[in-house]
């Protein structure tokens, strides 16, 4: 039994440790982006996306809800229950573990920015 329970801590720590060192797909990272500063649904997450990114980045239904449930899968968010049975709205809010691999994809982009900026880039 000890070697099987060894066997799976280890196994989850190398998937785990994997993962980490990939960054997010660019809209997932603009999800879990949008979802730091508040909970929201997904009609008012596509409009922040949006404003984020001055426009340039817009996303359709199929791609968000799309990422949303790869998200939620991997815990990097997780779905409130509804406030009231007359709403439909499902809201979002990111995990700590989802503030832990975007705050990490944040470092990285800070770190490339500044190489840009050291090789006269922007």
């Amino acid at each position: 039994m000890c070697i099987v329970y060894r066997y799976i801590v280890l196994r989850y720590t190398d998937v785990m440790n994997r993962q980490s060192t990939n960054l997010l797909p660019h809209v997932s990272f603009s999800i879990l982006f949008a979802l730091s500063i508040k909970p929201r649904h997904g009609y008012e997450l596509m409009q922040q996306i949006e404003d984020d990114s001055d426009g340039r980045v817009k996303l359709g239904p199929g791609t968000l809800y799309g990422a949303l449930k790869q998200l939620h899968e991997d815990t990097l968010i997780e779905e409130l229950p509804f406030e009231n049975e007359h709403t439909r709205r499902r809201y979002y809010r990111i995990t700590r573990k989802g503030l832990s691999r975007l705050t990490a994809d944040v470092v990285y982009y800070r770190k490339i920015s500044k190489l840009a900026n050291d090789r006269q880039l922007s």
